[in-house]
């Protein structure tokens, strides 16, 4: 092979080679674009499903959980003394239709400490939604700003 078709050779591989890196960076914009779509569905949700929730997200940090049949925040801590409490005293447990036992404060502690994570992560999603919107539109006008040249 002679050196012009060498060095043609090299021209082309380095032309493919930026080609793909060019695709490559745009396939990941557009996974980062998506991604960021996703957690503003997720965060729009959270505000239209958290609802009465969402003036309590100062004191929602983990260690409280917002009690809806109540609309009230209640301590994480406090709340585990009652369900032990309601155990030991076998309080009727009107959505058992029977005493509370030990099995179901468990159950029931369990799923506050879920709701009390939920409800931290809820807020913190919907208090950075003006800032992923923010960072949509600037990867959106990044994206189409290529295509225009």
């Amino acid at each position: 092979m002679t050196r012009i078709g060498v060095r043609l050779m090299a021209v082309h591989a380095i032309a493919l080679l930026l080609a793909l890196a060019v695709s490559t960076g745009a396939r990941a914009q557009t996974a980062e674009i998506n991604d960021l779509k996703g957690q503003i569905f997720d965060a729009k949700m959270a505000q239209q499903t958290f609802g009465k929730g969402l003036p309590h997200c100062g004191e929602l940090n983990g260690t409280n959980f917002y009690f809806r049949q109540r609309d009230r925040i209640l301590n994480l801590e406090d709340y585990h003394r009652s369900l032990e409490s309601l155990a030991q005293e076998h309080t009727f447990n009107p959505e058992t239709r029977r005493p509370w036992n030990e099995e179901d404060a468990i159950a029931r502690w369990d799923m506050v400490q879920k709701q009390a994570a939920e409800d931290r992560r809820n807020c913190s999603l919907i208090a950075h939604l003006p800032e992923l919107e923010k960072k949509l539109d600037e990867l959106q006008k990044q994206a189409a700003a290529p295509s225009k040249k």
